[in-house]
């Protein structure tokens, strides 16, 4: 199974070089980076492990201006290798890493005790009762701590050992088949033409198949797969890969762009989130405040919507809505990173509950139905999904992405649901699904519409099916009516009458009054014989 470590830490605490003396491989590969001494972009390598696993190594800056890049390489890893030089300690980046670390919903990990070739005993005793302090309570409060120094070889084999063991510990990738390759960079290869690199987050690509670069319309065929460096057929979760992608440009693609197929993902500028404010953040979370907002390999400005209350503390984890200036691409489940606008620091993140959220003022139901998103149980996620979408429903496609399950599970649960009369589906050319809440609250409507109708009309058997199209339903999907209509047909909630519906209890009937003036204007003109009377005479005789 691929597997792929991330690095993490301050600036000069020695990931690129703990990197190069565990696999050969030097991660800094810009005339800047050379110059300067420090990680600017992100570096990537692979390590042969003991037991022949391929081991995928992305490496990160740790430069506080270069935070970014760091959110945009922990996308898609398994697990960490944090480092800590003995002679520093911990530092803001080691903190500000490990919150990242945690928001993007990483859980397990190493630390690497770097430069111990630089102190003597009693410092580096010191150094690791500094390390262990910091990391009690966190998610590596358990995690090995290893003296290494890269320049004399001291602690690298227990380390290579650990990594090893920890490799086989990973469990096994996203269960969802859509494929997504987050893009971290583009660059052309004399020969081949237009190449992407990134980590597959789900679902697999193969040679010759079909992609598009979302959010744009941009679509390609794979023209070639690289996964370490070696050719292959396929590109599977997990694994760092290199695309060379046929018809495009490097203008055309961009950092933060996502590969996936054609129908697959589904552009919008309003996701719901559950949204955590760090403990350490300066102040609360306001209601309308502007954020960078990093989720893959993207970063975009953005706005924060609380749906809880008009401020969030530090600490504290409530439902929002982000609102971006453009188009973002999303599933179900994602993790995400914000940081605040000015000055540029980390302040909270969370995961994304709905992908296609919609505009809506703040209520008892959303929020009921938002809440339900929160759940482990892919069934509950699905009604409440549809019953968020309204009478407008979701494609089955649609529904995938709000689920983030296989097809295979999702067709499952889909009929069961079905079965269990929950949801519907109206149009079958689309595939479009609507909650059977949302179909009964429909019905309840259209009764209401009729019995006012009737009331009004009292002369009129009904309403014809194009007249209810063009009225009461002008502002739903057609083959909804027409559904919901069949289905009141069948469960005699309405009746067809020479093409007019109507209810069952009205019938046209008249009043005492009404039935004498019935019979005056039959006799009047049955007397008149072949000359039927000038009408305005028997309204005049009539009254």
């Amino acid at each position: 199974m691929p597997i792929i470590m991330g690095t993490a830490g301050h600036i000069d605490h020695g990931k690129t070089t703990l990197i190069k003396a565990l696999s050969g491989i030097d991660c800094d590969r810009l005339k800047d980076e050379k110059k300067r001494g420090i990680t600017i972009e992100l570096g990537f390598a692979y390590l042969d492990l003991p037991d022949s696993t391929k081991l995928g190594i992305v490496d990160v800056p740790g430069h506080e201006k270069f935070v970014k890049n760091m959110v945009a390489g922990a996308a898609g890893i398994d697990f960490v290798l944090l480092t800590v030089a003995a002679d520093e300690g911990i530092m803001p980046q080691t903190r500000e890493h490990m919150e990242i670390c945690s928001l993007l919903g990483i859980r397990d990990g190493l630390v690497a005790l770097t430069k111990v070739d630089t102190v003597d005993d009693d410092l580096l005793e010191l150094a690791q009762e500094d390390v262990q302090d910091f990391l009690s309570g966190t998610f590596l409060d358990q995690a090995p701590i290893f003296p290494v120094s890269s320049h004399t070889g001291q602690g690298l084999e227990p380390l290579l050992q650990a990594l090893q063991d920890k490799a086989s510990q990973v469990s096994s990738k996203d269960s969802s088949d859509i494929f997504r390759l987050p893009i971290d960079r583009v660059f052309t290869m004399r020969g081949h033409g237009t190449v992407i690199t990134g980590t597959v987050i789900a679902g697999q690509a193969s040679l010759g198949d079909t992609v598009r670069v979302f959010p744009g319309t941009h679509t390609s065929k794979v023209r070639g797969l690289q996964v370490h460096s070696d050719s292959v057929p396929t590109a599977y979760a997990g694994q760092r890969t290199a695309m060379n992608l046929s018809g495009l440009e490097v203008e055309d693609l961009s950092r933060g762009d996502t590969v996936a197929r054609p129908g697959n993902l589904f552009p919008s500028q309003l996701w719901d989130l559950e949204l955590t404010c760090l403990p350490t953040a300066p102040k609360p979370l306001k209601h309308r405040k502007e954020i960078h907002f990093h989720h893959g390999t993207r970063e975009i400005l953005g706005k924060i919507y609380l749906l809880e209350g008009d401020v969030l503390e530090p600490g504290q984890t409530g439902l929002a809505q982000v609102r971006f200036a453009q188009p973002m691409v999303g599933v179900y489940g994602d993790r995400f990173v914000i940081r605040s606008f000015s000055p540029l620091r980390t302040i909270g993140g969370g995961r994304v509950i709905n992908p296609l959220g919609r505009r809506s003022r703040r209520s008892a139901v959303k929020l009921d139905l938002l809440r339900q998103l929160t759940q482990d149980d892919p069934a509950t996620i699905i009604l409440a999904q549809l019953q968020l979408a309204g009478p407008a429903g979701l494609t089955l496609a649609q529904l995938q992405i709000m689920v983030n399950i296989s097809s295979k599970q999702l067709n499952k649960i889909f009929q069961d649901l079905g079965g269990k009369q929950k949801l519907a589906i109206f149009d079958r050319e689309e595939q479009r699904t609507v909650s059977m809440g949302i179909i009964a609250d429909l019905q309840d409507k259209l009764t209401r519409f009729l019995r006012t109708y009737h009331k009004d009309n009292p002369l009129q058997l009904g309403v014809s099916r194009g007249a209810i199209l063009t009225s009461w339903g002008k502002d739903l999907p057609p083959k909804l009516v027409h559904f919901l209509l069949e289905r009141c047909l069948k469960n005699g909630v309405i009746v067809s009458e020479k093409e007019v519906l109507r209810l069952p209890e009205h019938s046209i009937s008249l009043g005492t009054d009404q039935t004498e003036l019935k019979s005056r204007l039959l006799k009047t003109y049955t007397e008149a014989g072949i000359q039927p009377p000038n009408l305005n005479t028997v309204l005049e005789d009539l009254k």
